[in-house]
């Protein structure tokens, strides 16, 4: 057959077909700060829709319309389904929205805010509080232990 009768792929149809970001099933908490990135990214993704209309000729960018609604979606359902915990005060056990530091058995000290999952940025110095570190260390409090993928952790400050 000749290619002249086959279909070239068309790389526009398929990024105009973009599929939507998962959601996790899990509760969506928050942070204060996790809920004011929620809502500038969903004024973001608001911005890109309209931008993206306003542009006219949707049929010639279909790319840029599929991800501002696939983002907006996405952004919508977060901020519907997003949880408030506020910050503790003074907390004694490690909890949602608190900063623990835990030493490794080599010695090493490593210290992490848990947060939500649209938050979590270890780079950063942050992990969901449904990531495995942050469940070994939940409920724990200055002085305890905790058996984490990779070994045994000692909590040395909450903050």
């Amino acid at each position: 057959m000749s290619v002249a009768f086959t279909k070239e792929q068309d790389f526009e149809s398929v990024a105009a077909n973009l599929p939507d970001r998962p959601i996790s099933p899990h509760r969506n908490f928050v942070t204060p700060e996790g809920l004011a990135e929620l809502d500038r990214a969903l004024a973001e993704a608001r911005a890109a829709y309209a931008a993206a209309q306003a542009a006219g000729d949707i049929a010639e960018d279909r790319t840029a319309m599929a991800r501002a609604t696939r983002d907006l979606r996405y952004y919508a359902a977060r901020r519907a389904s997003a949880e408030l915990v506020p910050h503790a005060q003074a907390p004694t056990s490690v909890a949602f929205g608190v900063r623990v530091t835990f030493e490794r058995e080599d010695g090493r000290q490593q210290s992490f805010r848990i947060v939500g999952e649209d938050e979590a940025d270890p780079a950063r110095g942050s992990v969901s509080y449904i990531a495995p570190l942050a469940q070994a260390l939940m409920g724990k409090e200055v002085g305890d232990t905790a058996t984490i993928p990779n070994g045994t952790v000692e909590v040395v400050a909450i903050e």
